[in-house]
């Protein structure tokens, strides 16, 4: 029963309303071939009733309580009117499970509470086809039935909201993609493009090597957009790809960085070697940020950039001789970059240096991953 599936859509409803109507049916047919021991006047509208109860079912999804009280009181009239008692009572299991995996739980256990009472009141008046024991395993299916939907609701709405919590969590890194990848290169292209307006004039030929700058950075962006859209798409439609963002491509960040004016110097120690991919995708995408926030924000002239290997982790270091502003710990960038740290169980930090400037260290562990040889 806990593998109990229940058909979905139109179609699947009225599959369910007739193989309870046949099941019901094939229960009964001695009231039409075998001995006659009721009126053909009970007999017709006996067979009404479960037509009416089994129709009913078609309509379960869309109005799930109204159905189960017709069927409820249906099949009760069902059993007082007929000699020859089917199996209907499945069709109020089908109704009351509907009900409570449709989430009504308190019009579940009213409906059923009703029919047990009804039940109940009929083996004490002496029914001869409805004994203690049917009485006590009819109460059983009963209580089975709404607990069984209502496991199905629950069931269900932790799957859903494991799927918009799934969905969120991808929302969230494709927006952390698309910040890292555009920023960076708008950023550096602001930068140079501010620079050519203002020495067009006075400086031409540093104005025409700004413009260079911009032509390239501009490049570069559209090649990293069209390599990050290849990595979401969903089709596995061909894109062309640049090389995968790393941190063997730093010396492309270090040599945009050095267009926009600033002096980069970059440092590594440890044994530097092949990464986890997630690892070195978010080790580069920290750098890149970091980078981006000293040319948006800063008015930094000096960068270091030191990437320290480890056996269990890689840390991260950007440090800059910039004027550290009381917000710049506290934006998007930095919120990005920090949860790009903590989803693969690292921390990042970000802040203001004791003699001056801006730093973001990030420790980025390989936890159970393994580099790969």
């Amino acid at each position: 029963m806990s593998g109990l599936r229940l058909p979905a859509g139109r179609a699947g409803d009225a599959a369910l309303a007739a193989g309870v109507f046949v099941v019901a049916f094939l229960g009964t047919i001695q009231a039409i071939f075998g001995e006659r021991r009721e009126p053909w006047l009970a007999t017709a509208v006996s067979w009404a009733l479960i037509g009416v109860a089994c129709s009913a079912l078609y309509f379960r999804r869309r109005r799930p309580v109204a159905v189960a009280v017709t069927v409820l009181l249906a099949m009760s009239a069902y059993y007082v009117i007929t000699y020859y008692d089917g199996p209907l009572i499945i069709a109020l299991i089908v109704a009351l499970y509907t009900v409570a995996a449709e989430g009504r739980l308190q019009a579940a256990v009213i409906i059923a509470a009703v029919a047990v009472l009804a039940v109940g009141g009929g083996t004490l008046a002496g029914n001869p086809d409805f004994n203690n024991v049917a009485f006590i395993m009819f109460s059983g299916w009963i209580v089975a039935t709404v607990a069984l939907g209502w496991v199905r609701h629950t069931r269900r709405g932790v799957a859903e909201q494991a799927q918009r919590r799934a969905a969120t969590e991808e929302r969230l890194r494709i927006a952390r993609e698309v910040h890292d990848v555009v920023g960076h290169h708008i950023s550096l292209i602001n930068v140079q493009a501010a620079a050519a307006l203002h020495r067009i004039k006075k400086d031409p030929a540093q104005a025409e090597t700004a413009l260079g700058a911009i032509k390239e950075s501009s490049s570069q962006a559209l090649r990293d957009l069209r390599t990050t859209l290849g990595m979401l798409r969903a089709t596995e439609e061909a894109a062309p790809v640049a090389p995968p963002a790393g941190l063997a491509r730093i010396g492309e960040l270090v040599a945009s960085a050095e267009r926009a004016g600033l002096t980069v110097r970059s440092q590594t120690s440890g044994e530097a070697g092949p990464l986890p991919t997630e690892i070195d995708l978010a080790a580069y995408r920290i750098v890149q940020e970091s980078l981006t926030n000293v040319t948006r924000h800063s008015d930094a002239t000096e960068v270091t950039v030191h990437i320290e290997y480890k056996p269990d982790e890689v840390r991260v270091e950007v440090a800059d001789n910039g004027r550290a502003t009381p917000s710049a710990a506290n934006g998007s960038g930095i919120s990005g970059m920090r949860e790009r740290a903590r989803a693969l169980g690292g921390d990042l930090t970000a802040g203001p240096q004791p003699d001056g400037g801006f730093v973001v260290s990030a420790r980025l562990p390989y936890q159970t991953t393994r580099r790969s040889s």
